[in-house]
């Protein structure tokens, strides 16, 4: 298993300001990922040269967005304000995953502007919704060469931790299987008051230490 991607949430009107800032700060640009028809959302991606990718999303104006899991957290993220919504983690089998959650991998494929067809199975956004501290994950069904991350590899900006907010220090139904990324979790905060979830990502970029929140 390994870090996937960063998603960060905002209404369609923030869109083009939160790309903006974000890769103003990193130094870096987001192009356009295009839609996810089935999910009622659409992204902005920066690669970064871990093999990750940082995904910017907001839900569109459309049915999806309030049937989809993934339109609907989004659309929920949005509405308390925006920000980090979700870290991802990538595998290559999701069988022990769906075993453990008793239901299969839902299907996934976003259009990007140039008429490519990505196209993924992912499991998890609804338990994100109960415990935002926890990954969701994928399973790419597009070959490694069109993966969101291409691209990234000279810009020499990374994940360096994520500082996630939890009371009880939980990743939530799935923490045995994440211990090849639990390094890059950062617990900041002990207080019940303290909203769950990612509260900020730090990268490694040419210009030194960097948190986005």
């Amino acid at each position: 298993m390994r870090l996937d991607h960063i998603s960060y949430a905002c209404s369609n009107n923030e869109l083009a300001d939160v790309v903006q800032r974000i890769g103003g700060d990193l130094g870096s640009t987001f192009y356009d990922g295009g839609r996810h028809p089935s999910f009622g959302t659409r992204n902005f991606i920066l690669p970064l040269a871990d093999g990750s990718y940082i995904e910017v999303v907001s839900a569109l104006d459309h049915p999806a967005a309030l049937k989809a899991p993934f339109g609907r957290a989004v659309q929920q993220s949005a509405e308390d304000g925006g920000g980090w919504m979700s870290w991802v983690v990538a595998t290559g089998d999701l069988s022990t995953i769906e075993s453990r959650l008793s239901r299969k991998a839902a299907p996934g494929h976003r259009v990007r502007p140039d008429g490519l067809d990505l196209h993924w199975r992912q499991i998890g956004v609804l338990d994100t919704l109960d415990h935002p501290q926890s990954p969701f994950f994928v399973q790419w069904e597009s070959p490694a060469t069109e993966h969101p991350s291409m691209g990234g590899s000279g810009n020499g900006i990374s994940v360096h931790r994520i500082d996630i907010s939890c009371p009880s220090h939980d990743l939530g139904p799935l923490a045995d299987q994440l211990a090849p990324v639990a390094g890059l979790v950062n617990w900041v905060s002990d207080s019940e008051e303290v909203q769950r979830g990612v509260v900020c990502v730090w990268f490694d970029t040419p210009h030194g230490l960097i948190c986005i929140d």
